[in-house]
């Protein structure tokens, strides 16, 4: 019988895959860091544009879209013609 036998040492892999997973090292020229840092401020901010303005245009379509869905209802479908009664609740019998 063969018995396999499994190693969790990565060291053999460490030189092909590390690079591939290592968190990206920052550029050592001050400009080019200034120049990563003002892409990435800009790219935030036009993400925030876009998604507030996105979610004020959902939120005024869906406001509109009730207004007018209000407004072509028929008024006499929404009126409950009907007599009431009040009933009084029943006493409850006494303790002796």
């Amino acid at each position: 019988m063969h018995a396999r036998s499994f190693r969790f040492d990565t060291s053999h892999l460490h030189g092909r895959l590390h690079g591939l997973f290592a968190a990206p090292r920052k550029p050592r020229t001050p400009a080019l860091r200034m120049l990563f840092g003002a892409i990435g401020v800009a790219v935030l901010a036009m993400l925030v544009f876009f998604g507030v303005f996105i979610g004020a245009a959902m939120l005024a379509v869906g406001l509109a879209w009730r207004l007018l869905r209000r407004r072509s209802e028929p008024v006499a479908g929404q009126i409950v013609d009907a007599e009431y009664r009040v009933l009084r609740k029943p006493e409850l019998p006494t303790a002796r």
